[in-house]
């Protein structure tokens, strides 16, 4: 069965920049204010120990699994309170944490093929993150921004590429998912009936245990030179 193509949906984390150093970043702007402003905290709680207890919030607090501004927010109140300091410290304690956490670098590719990809088609962003595309400056490049805190689903789940297909107006085998992760992306685009595309920067071999994607490239920029240069874009289901 062929479709044309009619929008796309596009992960955030590691297909548009990636996380890690960002994380990592942000992780230590966070220490150096807690060092400075809630001391008691800083030693109780240094970076390894605050990584553990956002893993531990989680069963502290069912149901905030998807949303990881909760989980960052409540792990701060639990070690201030833990540790004697001031709790009204946790929200400027989360805005240094946050502001560093959008404060990206992008792949050398991806904004000049964002832009191509906004262009020719409405796209979604669709993430798993809490990433704030006002503050990175991305904003108006998407006509819908989909995340797993708002929806109460992430991927892989059907339900949240089912809301993003809702969104944009299309039937969901009009629309190509582009992400990085194999079976967030990929595997979770096929199982709601999405078209997928696998951005394999590191040039990996695909899974065996998984049905291949639709397509497949190193760089998003090889993506938007394929749909610039297809004039009616096809792409045929590899699962039924």
């Amino acid at each position: 069965m062929k479709n044309t193509l009619r929008a796309l949906s596009i992960d955030l984390d590691d297909t548009l920049w990636p996380i890690w150093p960002v994380i990592e970043r942000a992780e230590s702007a966070l220490d150096i204010f807690l060092q400075e402003n809630c001391p008691n905290t800083a030693k109780k709680f240094p970076l390894e120990k605050m990584r553990e207890l956002r893993l531990n919030i989680v069963d502290l607090y069912p149901g905030i699994e998807h949303d990881f501004t909760k989980q960052r927010k409540l792990s701060l109140l639990h070690a201030l309170r833990e540790s004697g300091d001031a709790e009204h410290h946790a929200e400027a304690a989360f805005e240094i944490f946050y502001a560093a956490r959008n404060d990206i670098e992008f792949y050398p590719d991806a904004l000049a093929a964002l832009k191509r990809l906004t262009a020719r088609y409405p796209v979604a962003a669709l993430t798993n993150g809490n990433a704030d595309l006002q503050r990175i400056g991305i904003a108006d490049h998407f006509v819908h921004f989909v995340a797993a805190r708002n929806e109460g689903h992430a991927k892989p789940d059907a339900p949240i590429f089912h809301a993003t297909v809702n969104r944009l107006g299309v039937d969901a085998h009009e629309v190509l998912h582009i992400g990085d992760d194999p079976l967030l992306d990929v595997v979770g685009a096929q199982r709601a009936g999405l078209r997928s595309c696998w951005i394999n920067r590191r040039d990996e071999s695909w899974p065996e245990m998984y049905a291949a994607p639709d397509l497949q490239f190193t760089s998003l920029t090889d993506l938007a030179d394929y749909l610039e240069h297809v004039e009616h874009v096809t792409l045929e289901m590899k699962i039924s």
